[in-house]
């Protein structure tokens, strides 16, 4: 069944008393399936133009838990874009337009191992790629730049969400390996079985470019994977009916939104992680080589570290 195409998606936005656009703090990244959510104030949609093109849907912004918060549609609402065929550098440029500093991603998976079952949440800390046609980075076109992704997956945002699970009573796993697939397509038995032998955790599409750009973007990131059946190795994977697997779907969503508000709620006002100092060391190019058009580009995202240099 189609699991890592039920992502969940919040509604939100957000508007001051003035009347004017607030930055947000925490982003929300998820899909088709859910459109309102308890807690909600005010609705504020944006739509935005990045320096690498447009995201998937307009932003929504409001607040949730006396936070300002932005959403977007991973695959746009309707759920009109294939993973292969998603903007992940637009999504997440549009994150750091809007001053989003977090991003908690909801996300569909399989379940590779028979520990992580159905309506349980796993928190990975670690991905393996096996796509094939990702355009995963900001730079190139004249700057080079190297981030340290050893642990892809910000701590405290994993610590908060874990603790989040536990306020919403959902079984949240803290830790294992995310393998992100290409897609469209689901994986053969023989894919599913190897990824298990290398002790892969959970499968989806979607979310290493998203901790990647986030990364560079100098962003915390974290994944919230639903899981909402076992892979294809499974012995009972073909006897699933569409019954069970729309119940696990609807049940997760309700665990989603509770777990996105308990985290929202229980998110430190500041950072202690070392997210936002990632490109401290990682820009390799002499600024003065830069191509001005891509300084202009990447002015967002380099400006505070070209003018320490």
């Amino acid at each position: 069944m189609s699991r890592r195409f039920c992502i969940i998606t919040v509604r939100l936005n957000f508007m001051t008393r003035e009347g004017t656009l607030s930055p947000a703090e925490i982003g929300i990244v998820g899909g088709s399936g859910l459109y309102s959510m308890p807690g909600l104030t005010g609705i504020q949609e944006v739509a935005l133009e990045t320096p690498f093109g447009v995201p998937s849907d307009a932003y929504v912004l409001g607040r949730l838990e006396g936070r300002n918060v932005a959403f977007l549609a991973r695959h746009g609402r309707g759920h009109r874009i294939l993973p292969s065929e998603l903007n992940f550098r637009a999504n997440i440029h549009g994150f750091k337009q809007l001053g989003v500093e977090r991003i908690l991603s909801v996300s569909a998976v399989g379940s590779l191992k028979e520990e992580h079952k159905p309506l349980e949440f796993v928190m990975p800390d670690q991905f393996v790629d096996r796509t094939r046609h990702r355009v995963d980075t900001f730079f190139g076109d004249g700057v080079v730049a190297h981030i340290a992704f050893a642990d892809p997956v910000c701590p405290q945002l994993s610590e908060v969400v874990g603790k989040a699970c536990e306020k919403a009573k959902v079984v949240g796993k803290r830790g294992g390996t995310y393998l992100c697939m290409e897609g469209p397509q689901f994986s053969t038995k023989a894919e599913s079985n190897l990824y298990r032998s290398w002790g892969m955790d959970v499968i989806g599409m979607t979310n290493l470019q998203e901790a990647k750009l986030a990364r560079e973007a100098e962003i915390c990131y974290v994944t919230i994977a639903m899981v909402t059946d076992y892979d294809c190795w499974h012995p009972h994977h073909d006897s699933v009916t569409v019954d069970q697997i729309v119940a696990v779907l609807v049940k997760n969503a309700e665990n989603a939104c509770n777990v996105v508000r308990e985290a929202v709620a229980a998110m430190p006002k500041e950072r202690s992680c070392k997210c936002g100092s990632a490109l401290a060391h990682a820009i390799l190019t002499d600024k003065a080589k830069i191509p001005a058009a891509t300084k202009e580009r990447l002015k967002l995202i380099l400006g505070k570290h070209l003018e320490a240099q």
